[in-house]
């Protein structure tokens, strides 16, 4: 049986931690910040878990993480 491939952009995306939740980055802080308000920016950093919903969809995309 031939090994399964892990999409290249999904592993470019997520990671998984150590409690098996997936970790991804928070979209919308990319460009066009200039009418978009500071708090909103701030709240924007960092990263977040993926929603319960979209979790099996990552994890066919990354067979072995």
């Amino acid at each position: 049986m031939p090994k399964m491939k892990t999409k290249s952009g999904a592993a470019k995306r997520f990671s998984v931690r150590a409690g098996g939740s997936i970790k991804r980055s928070q979209a919308f802080k990319r460009h066009i910040l200039t009418k978009k308000t500071t708090k909103n920016k701030r709240q924007l950093r960092g990263t977040i878990e993926v929603h319960s919903t979209n979790t099996a969809s990552v994890r066919a995309m990354m067979p072995y993480a």
